[in-house]
């Protein structure tokens, strides 16, 4: 018996487990894998001694958050420190011409300026548009949108700006990255440097409000940079696992839930495990799943779901995610020093290179240029590998979750869509290749390689259909009040004092623990 149970241990999970823990609650947490955190895992994936965060790295969502305001204390108690880099990102070209952005607003504008006259101070402009209209912005993409709080805020909005001030504040906010890039900067590089960035929220550059979404990354990255958890994403979750412990709470690994159990008043009462073990709720159940889980599969007996269930057959997962993580003799030597002093570095030819791969990676063709996010931990926690060593950490946020053939025609690629071993790794060595012409004798470098397919990352998190990270696609269609189904209010479900929480639910996919704060602060 508990107060709450949980289903699920990633970063929304914990945040409600330790707030609702706090406030004096029995919780228990349930996770179906040996290990908990969801997509936060620390491995030694390539080399004993060094340690790699095989999925997600950087915590700058967190450090932002409410749930961070609310629990760092707590947390730093128990270990909890973070890195921070000098350099949160920039972007490089195959032509080596390359761009940073840094935590300093004047030394970015002058250096905006300096690539093309007026780029510098319409970017300071568009910085302090944001900055301006952020209470309101933050509230809308991480308050409890059916909300009373929510129509006080729409009201006093609607009063301050005026009817068509507020139209023209979402119609300015609906806009996409390259209806954004495109009209007010005419430098390339600068294109080049915020395209990438739209990847991270699950959409590409011509999606609806990806131009909003990367002002607000270039402002986040500004005001807390890229850091990342020192000695590896591992120690958060030590953290989190304390926590909740010294307030009495209880977590299991290795208990995979199959069915929320709920009684004839339409309440739930608790959960059953795959084992058949049965576990009471005295207060409720929350579970961190995707729409085709909980109703597909936990509410699978219960036929007041149906029309959830029916609407959740339409829930659309996004692009696939690729990891390739590397064991390094020493760092790489990058052609411009000032690289190396970079937490985020991305590949890429540009805002066209992005779309392009974006369209490619769409349509289940693997990208012949795709988007490299590549990360330097070892730059600023030199912790995570052996003296004078060196790991990298690449995303491919733009991986087709199932292989229709490459796009390149030089891989082949199974009839039935799957990604094997042989394409994983033959795209991996593409790669690879495009990091050998900028970093010299990079191969000589390499002590190990490890990489992850969408079907691997899947393997290790249910919640990632197809390698998609962030919970489900996040079209305009599928996001804010339409997040996760179109008649969702909040977390809450048809089933009373049954919850849903997770990169599905809004405010959607990141590591700021965004729904799992938002239903701790609101229960009981």
């Amino acid at each position: 018996m508990a107060d709450y149970v949980i289903a699920g241990s990633g970063i929304n999970a914990l945040v409600a487990a330790s707030l609702l823990a706090l406030k004096g609650r029995k919780v228990l947490v349930l996770e179906r894998n040996a290990i908990i955190g969801g997509c936060m895992r620390s491995e030694e994936a390539t080399v004993p001694g060094f340690t790699h965060d095989v999925m997600a790295t950087t915590f700058v969502l967190f450090l932002l958050s409410p749930a961070y305001a609310a629990l760092g204390p707590e947390l730093e108690k128990r270990g909890l420190a973070f890195a921070h880099p000098e350099i949160p990102t920039g972007v490089l070209q195959p032509d080596g011409s390359h761009l940073v952005l840094t935590r300093d607003r004047a030394r970015n504008i002058a250096a905006f300026n300096a690539l093309a006259d007026g780029d510098g101070a319409q970017y300071s402009a568009d910085m302090e548009t944001l900055g301006a209209n952020a209470p309101f912005l933050f509230a809308l993409l991480g308050g409890r949108l059916w909300s009373w709080d929510m129509a006080k805020l729409m009201a006093k909005e609607t009063w301050r700006r005026g009817p068509r001030g507020l139209s023209a504040f979402f119609g300015e906010a609906l806009i996409s990255a390259r209806h954004w890039l495109q009209p007010y900067y005419r430098s390339q590089q600068f294109h080049a440097l915020m395209a990438p960035w739209v990847l991270h929220c699950g959409l590409g550059p011509e999606s609806t409000y990806s131009g909003q979404m990367a002002k607000v990354i270039a402002f986040a990255l500004e005001a807390a940079g890229a850091p990342i958890v020192k000695g590896g994403a591992q120690n958060i979750i030590v953290a989190f696992e304390q926590l909740i412990r010294d307030h009495g709470g209880e977590i299991r690994t290795d208990a995979d839930v199959s069915e929320v159990t709920v009684d004839a008043a339409g309440r739930a009462t608790g959960v059953v495990l795959a084992s058949g073990e049965r576990i009471a709720a005295s207060e409720g159940v929350i579970c961190s799943v995707t729409p085709n889980q909980l109703y597909g599969r936990l509410l699978k007996n219960w036929p007041g779901a149906d029309p959830q269930r029916e609407e959740a057959k339409g829930f659309v997962h996004g692009k696939g995610n690729m990891q390739i993580h590397y064991a390094l003799k020493s760092a790489p030597q990058w052609k411009h020093a000032e690289l190396g002093k970079v937490a985020l570095l991305h590949l890429t030819p540009g805002l066209d290179g992005v779309s392009k791969a974006v369209n490619e990676a769409e349509r289940g063709m693997l990208p012949v240029e795709p988007t490299i996010c590549l990360g330097q931990p070892t730059s600023f926690d030199p912790s995570r590998a052996p003296e004078g060593k060196a790991i990298l950490w690449l995303q491919l946020p733009e991986a087709p979750r199932h292989v229709k053939g490459d796009a390149a025609g030089e891989i082949a690629t199974p009839a039935d869509g799957r990604w094997t071993d042989a394409v994983r790794e033959a795209y991996a060595d593409r790669i690879e290749a495009i990091l050998c012409r900028h970093i010299p004798d990079f191969k000589s470098l390499v002590l190990a390689r490890r990489c992850y397919s969408p079907a691997d990352l899947e393997t290790m998190n249910v919640n990632l259909v197809g390698g998609d990270p962030y919970g489900g696609a996040c079209s305009i269609d599928q996001f804010f009040l339409w997040r996760p189904l179109r008649g969702a209010k909040n977390h809450e479900t048809p089933v009373k004092r049954l919850w849903q929480i997770g990169a599905s639910t809004h405010p959607g996919p990141g590591l700021g623990g965004g729904s799992g704060f938002l239903l701790a602060t609101a229960l009981k």
